[in-house]
């Protein structure tokens, strides 16, 4: 699905993202951890648009698809998701999800004003599927709510809903369990295990918490000072010496030791 090959961004003399290459397979929910400053987010970055590679190459399907902006990507079926969520707080849950798709008959005046049987129509389609999502999610008694009145993990679960109101090919990640109760953690869990049964989806995910990335993740890429240092299984990168001293730390393999000999 995805192909990142020999990607390098460097701000002056900072090399940010160091010659990263692995690929992602179709169908699959990879995951990407590493220490903070490994440069994972930089890396989402340049592949969903936000940033061009100093070099390499992004490719998408087989395609070449580096440096073509954000949307341009989410044209192609490429979407990612923040750290931070990026609702429209004075918006509802359904609103918000209405507002996905792109070139909508509404956007455009004329079909306000000349076409308004048709502006009815899709809107009322648009509005259905949002509420399919909202039903997936589990999540109809906040439809009506106004977005920025969310909890962290509401806004989350609204986050990967958006995702849903397109046809997306695959979605990036970056941390979407940061700050979140257990109870909804395992909710958006259970939403990213279906999207990806159910539905064929293709994830990538950032994540600090080595359960979720447990439960969801194979394969695991683990990222340090900017360059992919192995990739295998949670357990298998989890055992990993280098993974232990560079991501998880010295303290943890001296526990492990400890814990083993007891």
């Amino acid at each position: 699905m995805i192909d990142i090959d020999d990607v390098h961004l460097h701000f002056g003399g900072i090399r940010a993202v160091d010659g990263a290459s692995f690929s992602i397979a179709e169908g699959s929910i990879t995951g990407l951890i590493g220490p903070n400053g490994a440069g994972k987010t930089t890396l989402f970055n340049v592949i969903a648009g936000h940033y061009r590679p100093t070099s390499g190459h992004v490719r998408l399907d087989g395609e070449e698809v580096t440096g073509l902006t954000p949307h341009e990507l989410f044209g192609r079926g490429l979407l990612r998701t923040f750290q931070i969520a990026h609702e429209f707080s004075s918006l509802t849950v359904r609103e918000n999800l209405m507002m996905v798709p792109s070139g909508q008959s509404g956007e455009n005046l004329i079909d306000t004003w000349l076409r308004p049987s048709k502006v009815r129509a899709e809107e009322e389609e648009i509005r259905a599927k949002a509420d399919e999502v909202i039903e997936f999610l589990e999540i109809p008694q906040v439809a009506d709510e106004l977005a920025g009145n969310l909890s962290g993990g509401q806004k989350k679960l609204l986050e990967l809903g958006r995702t849903m109101m397109v046809d997306a090919k695959i979605v990036f990640l970056d941390e979407v369990g940061a700050g979140v109760n257990r109870t909804l953690l395992g909710t958006i869990t259970d939403a990213i295990r279906r999207l990806q049964q159910e539905r064929g989806y293709t994830f990538c995910v950032i994540e600090h918490d080595m359960d979720m990335i447990k439960k969801l993740c194979d394969p695991v890429i683990v990222m340090a000072e900017g360059k992919v240092l192995c990739k295998g299984t949670a357990e298998e990168v989890m055992s990993n010496e280098q993974v232990i001293e560079a991501y998880l730390g010295t303290g943890l393999k001296n526990r492990q030791k400890t814990e083993a000999a007891s």
